[in-house]
């Protein structure tokens, strides 16, 4: 299996492009199910995730042709079954995404049990009642789900936890349902937005996307369009943590920091030096910062994605600092893995952390347990003392493009074998 090979204690510099968000691609890939005609997707990020993805809709009969280096031409009028299949969709969790469509377009899905890491083993009981709330009727199998609707019925629905996926599955699904469906207790996320932007460039008629409450009017139809992927704030955010660790100047840019003011606030409350413009971010060299307490929250509050990052950060803090994130159960157990290389974090339940700082990092072998704590550890590689090795590299790899190549053309000193 692939492991990166970090030498630690190098100083970067120079310029890092932020690649189209995972998250917000994912779903208007799914969204082009629900179209006619040809769609030109452009700024797709090219990581495993996606790649995925795009089996599992070419497997349902979806045609895609290469456009450009990070665009596609997507034709979704020979869709010729409704079910997921099992093998492809076990692999990525994100395939819950194109329930929503199929069901809508075709009046019936069946998807098999998501999977994906082990963060994103949720609960699907928000999708079962979302659908169920308009009109579907669901059946469980041994290894599957199963959705049947004649014709989906608009619907007042209010989402009982804030779920970014379930809004976003609800909002493709009521585009095509008789009548009008109201959202209410919405998530808000920038990706919201930006896949209520692209299907109403398709002829959707939804309102107040990026606010609490959403109001989709069923049409008959959905015409192809072209759209272009938002950038990534999570990349961005995990940049910023990489230059202001390193002491570096680096310059983030083909961003959005308007997609992070929060996180942003909590870097300069850090003591974090930053230049913002309109489309970049610029780490100055600092050499203190303060402890800071975040509790994460879903938008516009303090990411969950940008924890692990900045919880390595408060390594380097002087003083104690509180880390809670109350919405994944279980995601700060990475935090071993930071104590295993000389960090003083110690667990208070599995919702709460304190992290002493500032404290020497040392170079050892471990493994990435998920995602963004994967991500976490190539920073803590990039400022401990020797070399260390990351393993399972496969869960980075599934959201972060060439992570290893653009961070090697900033000066650090990264090996894949």
């Amino acid at each position: 299996m692939e492991q990166y090979i970090i030498e630690g204690g190098t100083k970067l510099s120079g310029e890092i492009q932020v690649k189209g968000a995972k998250n917000s691609a994912l779903k208007i890939l799914a969204a082009t199910v629900l179209t006619k005609g040809e769609n030109i997707i452009s700024n797709i990020p090219q990581i495993n995730d996606i790649g995925q993805l795009i089996e599992i809709i070419k497997d349902l009969g979806v045609e895609i042709k290469k456009d450009k280096k990070d665009s596609l031409k997507i034709c979704a009028n020979n869709i010729n079954k409704t079910q997921i299949n099992e093998e492809l969709g076990r692999k990525l969790r994100a395939s819950i995404i194109l329930a929503g469509p199929i069901l809508a377009r075709f009046g019936e899905v069946e998807i098999p049990h998501p999977g994906g890491c082990l963060i994103g083993k949720r609960p699907i009981d928000i999708f079962i009642d979302g659908f169920k709330a308009l009109g579907a009727s669901f059946e469980e199998k041994e290894n599957s789900y199963k959705f049947k609707a004649k014709k989906l019925k608009g619907t007042n629905y209010f989402f009982y936890k804030i779920s970014v996926t379930g809004t976003e599955t609800m909002m493709m699904a009521a585009t095509l349902a008789e009548g009008t469906t109201v959202l209410k207790n919405a998530a808000q996320e920038p990706e919201i937005l930006a896949l209520a932007e692209y299907l109403n460039s398709c002829g959707a008629k939804i309102k107040g996307a990026g606010t609490s409450t959403i109001i989709i009017e069923g049409v008959e139809e959905l015409t192809a369009n072209k759209t272009k992927i938002i950038p990534d704030r999570i990349e961005t955010g995990t940049f910023v943590v990489m230059g202001l660790l390193t002491k570096s100047e680096i310059k983030i840019t083909n961003c959005n920091p308007s997609h992070l003011e929060n996180f942003l606030i909590m870097i300069k409350r850090a003591g974090g030096k930053l230049e913002i413009g309109k489309d970049y971010i610029k780490t100055l060299p600092t050499e203190k910062f303060k402890p800071v307490d975040v509790i994460t929250h879903e938008y516009p509050g303090f990411p969950t994605d940008l924890q692990a990052p900045f919880t390595l950060l408060m390594t380097q803090a002087s003083g104690a600092s509180l880390i809670h994130e109350p919405i994944f159960e279980g995601r700060l157990f990475f935090t071993d893995k930071l104590n295993q290389i000389g960090a003083d974090i110690i667990m208070c339940d599995p919702h709460r952390v304190i992290v002493h700082g500032p404290t020497l990092l040392y170079g050892k072998t471990v493994d990435s347990p998920d995602l963004r704590a994967g991500a976490t550890l190539i920073l803590a590689g990039l400022i401990a003392q020797g070399k260390t090795i990351i393993g399972n590299v496969y869960q980075i790899e599934r959201g972060y493009e060439n992570i290893v190549g653009r961070l090697n053309n900033l000066g650090a000193q990264i090996e894949a074998n």
